[in-house]
């Protein structure tokens, strides 16, 4: 496994829904826009081990930071409804009329609304490790289980992290810990606290608010994958969480013409755990 992380990139920002809108990008040619989760400590960052790949096999790749994470302004609004607004106005800012859209975490959620309502701006998909695009099983677990992982990141809000609060926290969410060097740790603290914790806090307490049990109306989303109109691939971590390799296993039950690929060796930060699968996999389906 390569473990090395590209730290050469430059931070641009743009403005976007009246926010200042950081990002990084790589590469000439069809257009791949990469999503990061809704963690703490998320950001553009968990893509430096792929940007530079996809780049190098003719992609113009663009990351960036969703408001209220990373380098972007401050925002408490956390709402899917937003993220699909900024994708927009980033990709009219930048000049992209279509992009391949990649999803990490909760953000695969964006990635296929965006294909379902605006298909004409969407060229691919990819979803990885995205929990909530997974049936349950039998009883609700599964869903159960999701929304432990909700009620974790509520209690995570309660005191901003130290260091080593942010080593067990990426600990809990990478199968190979011997990714996590100093400077990784640094930068993923660094996206952790100050700001971006008062974000995360705002956040989580707008969700409790809005919905204590979880609830919603709709077809889940998981249900509507086949609906998408333009290619999709889906990668998920054998070893992640609410028993994600199980869920896999039904939907393919469900769903058996789903391009999905079970990553071994990997737990929640598939772009980390799984890099050269991701690479391996994505650069034909793009190209495809």
């Amino acid at each position: 496994m390569d473990t090395a992380v590209a730290t050469g990139f430059e931070d641009k920002f743009v403005e976007v829904e009246g926010l200042s809108i950081r990002y990084m990008e790589d590469g000439s040619g069809p257009a791949v826009v990469l999503f990061h989760g809704a963690s703490l400590g998320s950001s553009a960052d968990v893509f430096r081990r792929t940007i530079g790949p996809l780049a190098a096999a003719g992609f113009r790749v663009i990351a960036f930071d969703f408001p209220g994470f990373g380098l972007s302004d401050y925002c408490e609004d956390g709402s899917v409804g937003l993220k699909k607004r900024t994708t927009l106005g980033l990709m009219d800012a930048l000049g992209l009329e279509k992009a391949a859209l990649v999803g990490h975490s909760q953000a695969g959620n964006v990635a296929v609304a965006l294909g379902l309502e605006q298909p004409q701006r969407v060229s691919h998909i990819i979803v990885l490790g995205t929990g909530s695009l997974l049936p349950p099983l039998e009883g609700g677990a599964g869903k159960r289980e999701d929304a432990v992982v909700q009620r974790m990141d509520q209690r995570m809000a309660q005191v901003e992290p130290g260091i080593e609060d942010t080593r067990k926290l990426l600990e809990a969410t990478l199968f190979h810990h011997e990714l996590i060097t100093d400077a990784e740790l640094e930068l993923r603290h660094s996206r952790s606290v100050g700001r971006n914790f008062e974000a995360f806090v705002a956040r989580n307490e707008a969700r409790a608010k809005l919905s204590p049990k979880g609830g919603g109306g709709g077809t889940p989303l998981w249900q509507r994958l086949t609906q998408l109109t333009m290619p999709l691939l889906l990668i998920f971590g054998r070893e992640d969480r609410a028993r994600a390799a199980e869920r896999c296993a039904l939907l393919l039950e469900l769903e058996p013409g789903l391009d999905l690929h079970m990553a071994e060796g990997c737990k929640h930060l598939v772009p980390w755990d799984a890099a050269d699968l991701v690479q391996d996999l994505a650069v034909p389906f793009l190209r495809g």
